[in-house]
């Protein structure tokens, strides 16, 4: 179990050092497999499986929203650490696949959960979105805003999924993983720093461009399939890997570390070969990366929390083992954080 924390003093000033104290993951029972999809378009396993590395993925019945996907998450990541929802202050939701525009899928969850003292709002960044929302809730909790903040990345990715497109059918999961931030004593493990960054000049690259007030709902933009997902994968892939490596190494050398002082990089995963295009440029071994695309495919805001999950699950990280999570997505927005883990 985690051992409980404290408010550091430092200078006149109230500084918290903050950790993961809790984790949660969740994903929908059904399983879509390659087979299946041969039978639903023109593809084969093979090429699923060469070009993207996706053996299957999970998928939400019909009519599931987000908040659905992220409550058994958060409710495991709660009773781990011991604690009722009444006990959190703050909840971030990091979707692109909200129940609805408004309200927040934060509220709706709070609600669910019973999280009567909790305020809470959503956030989007793509496929960055939940390290946006791990420095956000940081933040808080550093800040004393909030003592017990929980951080939700959750996607049902496949309500966005053009399933006639071979291209784009074949990539995408449904799932939720969640962290649980609490302040903690100065010794103990904790998230030490991050860079983040945007560039909107790659919005033509990786979108949804119907939906939203340049693109309200109507019959044309629903004619031209502009509430799917659009990527231009090749263009993506030059600078995704890029990219992620480049925020990795700037994360470390920032801190005084290299990438030999890491116990595991947790990439997210949206493609096996960018994944191993980021572990190429930073030359680290293949057993020191995560990668879990295989059975969920891209779950966008989820693939972190969930691959942190079931690494510690797995024992392949231990209290005190340095681990750097980075990722990239559409906007674009990229990043990486660094953090010394706690949780026995």
């Amino acid at each position: 179990m985690f051992r409980g924390g404290s408010i550091l003093i430092q200078s006149g000033s109230i500084v918290r050092n903050v950790g993961v104290t809790a984790t949660g993951m969740y994903v929908p029972d059904r399983i879509l497999t390659n087979a299946e999809l041969e039978t639903m378009v023109d593809t084969t396993d093979e090429w699923i499986q060469t070009r993207t590395g996706i053996r299957e993925r999970h998928v939400a019945p019909p009519g599931t929203p987000a908040s659905d996907v992220a409550k058994p998450a958060v409710l495991q990541a709660l009773s781990r650490r011991g604690i009722s929802a009444d006990e959190l202050d703050l909840i971030i939701v990091t979707s692109v696949t909200p129940d609805m525009l408004f309200p927040a899928t934060a509220c709706v969850l709070q609600h669910k959960i019973g999280a009567v003292n909790a305020w809470g709002f959503d956030l989007s960044a793509a496929c960055s979105g939940f390290l946006f929302g791990l420095m956000t809730g940081y933040q808080a909790v550093a800040s004393g805003t909030a003592r017990k903040a929980v951080v939700v990345g959750v996607d049902v990715l496949t309500t966005l999924t053009d399933w006639p497109n071979r291209n784009h059918c074949v990539l995408f999961g449904d799932g939720c993983g969640t962290f649980l931030l609490e302040p903690v004593p100065e010794s103990e493990p904790a998230i030490i720093d991050s860079v983040l960054k945007v560039d909107g000049s790659g919005a033509d690259y990786l979108h949804m461009r119907g939906g939203g007030s340049l693109n309200p709902p109507s019959h044309r933009t629903v004619d031209n399939r502009m509430h799917f997902v659009h990527q231009e994968g090749r263009q993506v892939f030059k600078v995704a890997a890029t990219y992620m490596a480049d925020a990795t190494t700037e994360v470390l050398e920032k801190n005084g570390y290299t990438i030999d002082d890491i116990a595991l990089l947790v990439p997210h995963q949206a493609n096996l070969r960018i994944i191993e295009a980021v572990a190429k440029k930073l030359r680290i071994p293949r057993e020191k990366v995560l990668i879990n695309i295989d059975r969920y495919g891209n779950t966008t805001s989820a693939t972190i929390p969930m691959g942190v999950h079931e690494a510690a699950e797995e024992g392949r990280i231990k209290p005190g083992d340095l681990i750097v999570l980075t990722a990239f997505g559409g906007g674009y927005t990229w990043g990486a954080i660094l953090l010394k883990w706690g949780i026995t």
